[in-house]
């Protein structure tokens, strides 16, 4: 329970409990519980989202979109944005490993990881306008799958590709993700997600389709990382989690007009 209330401290702005000893163990050991904290986040903005489109009638198609946008970046207090942009201006920087390795840490925002984000976000707030206009059910399905599925791919992240610095936080994320972690993950994700066959047939076979198709991306992701700088950081583990959000919502925006 320690482990799952630091995990949640950690990736959210969420604080059941004042958490004031964080130990290596108790710290990586929060891995297995990604999923069910993004589940959380899940719930919390397609709820809050849902409940403004209904008040507006479904009149505020881009208002709605822009606010399912925002709601999970201020429950996370923004944390995966800054590993995507720090991944960003290292990775395509055209450096050597170790200077890679030094932009990723600086905590100056340099322009093409800037530019990035306002494209990224473009795109996600597109995708979310367009559902809000085409599905109610698919939207609010959206909303509550990205935050799952992504912090699924991170835990995948984690314990599929070495973590490529000798110190850092997200090595004791490394250092106790084991297959188990993994599986633990996997099975927890699809416990969360099955629930929408009785909502949507459809909606729940989008959300798998969603996964398989994120599942690659993480591994191609992580393949290119490992290339770069001999593994991934724990900015990889944000970006690949930003990336996959606006994948899968890429995907339940499609989903509606098959």
């Amino acid at each position: 329970m320690k482990s799952f209330l630091i995990g949640l401290q950690f990736l959210t702005r969420i604080s059941v409990e004042r958490q004031t000893e964080w130990t290596e163990e108790n710290f990586g050991r929060s891995v297995k519980f990604f999923p069910l904290i993004g589940a959380i986040v899940g719930i919390i903005a397609s709820v809050l989202t849902g409940f403004f489109f209904f008040v507006t009638d479904g009149n505020l198609p881009t208002l709605t979109g822009a606010i399912a946008f925002a709601l999970p970046i201020l429950l996370t207090g923004a944390i995966h944005c800054d590993g995507f942009i720090d991944s960003v201006d290292g990775l395509f920087s055209g450096r050597e490993r170790e200077k890679i390795l030094e932009i990723m840490k600086d905590s100056r925002i340099g322009a093409f990881g800037a530019v990035s984000l306002v494209l990224l976000s473009a795109l996600e707030i597109s995708a979310l306008v367009e559902l809000a206009r085409l599905s109610i059910k698919f939207f609010l399905a959206g909303i509550f799958c990205a935050p799952i599925i992504s912090r699924l791919m991170m835990v995948v992240t984690i314990g599929k590709f070495p973590y490529a610095r000798r110190e850092g936080m997200g090595k004791a994320f490394a250092k106790f993700t084991t297959r188990r972690t993994i599986f633990f993950a996997f099975a927890t994700t699809l416990i969360i997600l099955l629930p929408l066959i009785f909502v949507d047939e459809k909606i729940f076979l989008t959300a798998m389709f969603a996964l398989v198709f994120a599942l690659g991306f993480t591994f191609y992701f992580g393949n290119f990382a490992q290339k770069k700088i001999g593994g991934v950081t724990g900015d990889i583990y944000g970006a690949v989690s930003t990336l996959v959000e606006l994948i899968v919502l890429i995907i339940f925006s499609f989903a509606p007009l098959i």
